[in-house]
């Protein structure tokens, strides 16, 4: 496993925490396949029956890193990442969701923007702090929302919240998230690690044959679109709109800390 995913067990409960606390534990490839291989490996492990992901420092996750640093770390082969569609980015849904069937509860203990909120969406239960600021983020790089953002955003805040939250890019702090329903469980910054490991482990006291069958009942009573041709459609949308001079514009403000001019085109 990747330096860059810590991997902890205790009473049953797998921990994958996001080990890149100097970046806020942003995604680049090495990152997000750990992620990735770590949520399919406790899958299998029957002594897993519960799997936390949460950040290390002060951050979940805060988006794809922009710098671009890092060498890719992915699992697949050179024919099978040229057939690939769905890429990492995709994946986080695909193997929190449909993939596992074991609860997978996300600590968001710090910033969670672009990926970085996908990933905790993902998750079946969310427990937030504080302080914590979670923003789609998306708009300030000229991109549309990917990691299956599209499909459990308005699942957790609606229709008309979905789109609000996404277009005005509006920063949600701790309280707010669970009013509007984006986490079910706001906790105080210092006492949320012990919180977290907590509530984890009430989970874990279920049985986890119990636990899993009933996150199937509830993943195929909620799942009524064909996921995997949704999350391709997300990613085909995400290619277009940072192939536009619209997209160049806004990472080129965002670095210069500026207003992007948008043309359109």
């Amino acid at each position: 496993m990747s330096d860059l995913v810590s991997i902890t067990n205790n009473n049953h409960v797998r921990t994958i925490r996001l080990n890149r606390p100097d970046k806020k534990n942003a995604l680049n490839e090495e990152l997000a396949w750990g992620i990735v291989n770590a949520v399919e490996e406790a899958a299998h492990d029957d002594d897993a029956w519960v799997i936390a992901i949460t950040g290390t420092g002060d951050s979940f996750c805060a988006g794809l890193d922009l710098s671009g640093t890092g060498e890719s770390a992915s699992p697949l082969s050179d024919m099978d990442r040229q057939l690939d569609d769905v890429h990492w980015v995709g994946r986080f849904l695909l193997s929190l969701r449909t993939a596992c069937d074991k609860p997978i509860i996300a600590g968001v203990n710090g910033v969670a923007v672009g990926a970085g909120l996908s990933l905790a969406l993902a998750a079946d239960i969310r427990l937030v702090s504080r302080s914590a600021r979670l923003m789609a983020g998306y708009p300030r790089i000229g991109g549309s929302p990917d990691g299956g953002m599209t499909y459990t955003l308005p699942q957790l805040i609606g229709y008309e919240g979905a789109m609000r939250f996404l277009l005005e890019n509006r920063t949600v702090e701790g309280d707010e998230a669970v009013r509007i329903g984006l986490a079910g469980e706001v906790v105080d910054d210092d006492s949320f690690a012990a919180r977290f490991e907590e509530y984890c482990q009430f989970i874990a006291q279920r049985s986890p044959i119990t636990a899993r069958l009933s996150k199937r009942g509830v993943v195929k009573a909620t799942t009524a679109i064909d996921l995997e041709s949704h999350l391709r459609y997300e990613l085909a949308n995400i290619r277009r709109a940072f192939e536009s001079e619209d997209a160049k514009e806004a990472r080129q403000a965002f670095f210069e800390k500026r207003d992007p001019v948008f043309k359109g085109r």
